[in-house]
């Protein structure tokens, strides 16, 4: 059993696609959904909280699946979790096709929520099973790119499919192409990575005394400690695992904003729907892309100082795009907030593999990204309220921009580097 991507390269490939599919899947509801949601769906003109609802309940069941997948995919294995992910997302094309309601897309988006936290943990987890731990960085820089650009390539095609066949019906048939072929790659290609989370248990000790480099794991905790044991460090016990959790929370705010407010934005400034998937899909591609190197240089020098100046890059960009007017700008100021999210996205979820052990790393992991992914709804429902207040879309712009001003600067404070390289235990 050899760890390493060149040496699991065809498994690395199909998570690859997994993860691409898994990134088509909501970026289908992520442009021409808001957008038309006043015409299209019912929701009147302004009414800032009835529209975030659907991302509220995104990001709680989304937040909730990643704890559950954590500790499920530890009992019965990654592709188990894998499959049940993709199995849920089937009545989602159809559910949008026949929905009379803004009350059947928020349902949708429940069902999206169990999706994304099922299956997109999954791909994550089962790569970091089977390469080494310096790979860390590249393996999730990998794993975000291909599923950001999924995200983008789906906003930018359901925009021209909406205008070429109508949103339901475009929706329908983009959707259950993307989930049919996820479900089939999954059941016939996909291999169970559990085998190799054991074996790394069984040997990184040895390989720790053989590199000579330490992860500065947290102290006092036993080698299987219960799922509360681990929510308790990872939410407050352990400085740096706060900070962390805290960071990627905030940072969802950004993309609850992109998802809502961005395509009503520019749908009021008169901007097309395929329009409208260029602009978001600047922010998706360069966010995807970026994360290409971005997680490898994490590799190199370090993650700390990438994930807090990426908060401060990625505020910057949503406060850029207001202020302008125009495609050039809007799409400048997209592609600011995307490099800033690069920055700071896969290198997030890499700290917390540094300094997890093995035996509780999915469970660590799946914590994580429930804070993270529980920021959707916190921030929608902080958006909405923003709006409200202010009178205006822009406001909420504000607030995300201050939010992850202060959030970088918790996370500079708080945290540490945590690569076993540069900073290893004593």
């Amino acid at each position: 059993m050899r760890f390493g991507i060149r040496d699991n390269l065809g498994q690395v490939l199909q998570q690859l696609l997994q993860v691409l599919l898994v990134g088509m899947t909501i970026g289908m509801m992520r442009n021409v959904v808001p957008a038309l949601a006043e015409s299209e769906f019912g929701v009147p003109r302004d009414s800032f909280m009835l529209l975030v609802a659907f991302v509220v309940a995104f990001g709680f069941v989304k937040g909730a699946m990643n704890f559950v997948a954590g500790r499920l995919a530890e009992r019965i294995g990654r592709k188990r979790v894998l499959l049940i992910g993709w199995v849920v997302a089937l009545p989602i094309p159809l559910l949008v096709y026949f929905a009379p309601s803004w009350a059947w897309i928020v349902f949708a988006t429940v069902l999206l929520g169990v999706n994304q936290g099922l299956t997109w943990s999954m791909t994550q987890t089962a790569k970091l099973d089977i390469t080494r731990a310096d790979q860390r960085g590249l393996v999730i820089g990998l794993n975000e790119f291909s599923g950001y650009v999924g995200v983008a390539i789906a906003g930018v095609a359901t925009g021209y499919a909406a205008s070429l066949f109508g949103p339901r019906t475009g929706l329908l048939w983009f959707g259950a192409a993307v989930i049919g072929l996820a479900t089939l790659f999954a059941w016939l290609a996909v291999a169970e990575t559990l085998q190799w989370a054991h074996a790394e248990v069984k040997g990184h000790a040895a390989a720790a005394s053989v590199s000579g480099f330490r992860p500065r794991y947290p102290q006092g905790v036993s080698e299987r400690p219960t799922a509360g044991e681990v929510f308790a460090l990872m939410s407050w016990k352990d400085r740096r695992m706060a900070a962390l959790c805290q960071a990627g929370l905030v940072e969802k705010f950004v993309d609850a904003l992109v998802w809502v407010f961005w395509p009503v934005y520019l749908h009021q400034q008169g901007v097309s729907l395929p329009g409208i998937g260029w602009i978001v899909g600047i922010y998706g591609f360069t966010w995807g892309g970026a994360q290409f190197f971005t997680g490898k240089l994490s590799d190199r020098i370090g993650r700390h100082r990438l994930n807090a100046w990426g908060m401060l890059v990625c505020g910057a960009g949503v406060a850029l795009l207001p202020l302008g007017s125009g495609s050039l700008w809007w799409g400048t100021s997209a592609a600011i907030a995307g490099l800033g999210m690069a920055m700071l996205y896969p290198n997030l979820s890499a700290a917390v593999a540094d300094i997890a052990r093995p035996s509780w790393r999915a469970s660590a992991i799946g914590i994580y990204r429930f804070w993270r992914d529980l920021g959707y709804g916190i921030g929608a429902l902080g958006l909405g309220a923003a709006a409200a207040l202010g009178g205006s879309i822009e406001s909420a712009f504000w607030f995300v921009a201050v939010a992850m001003g202060l959030s970088g600067a918790v996370l500079y404070r708080w945290g540490e580097e945590t690569h076993p390289r540069l900073n290893p235990a004593l």
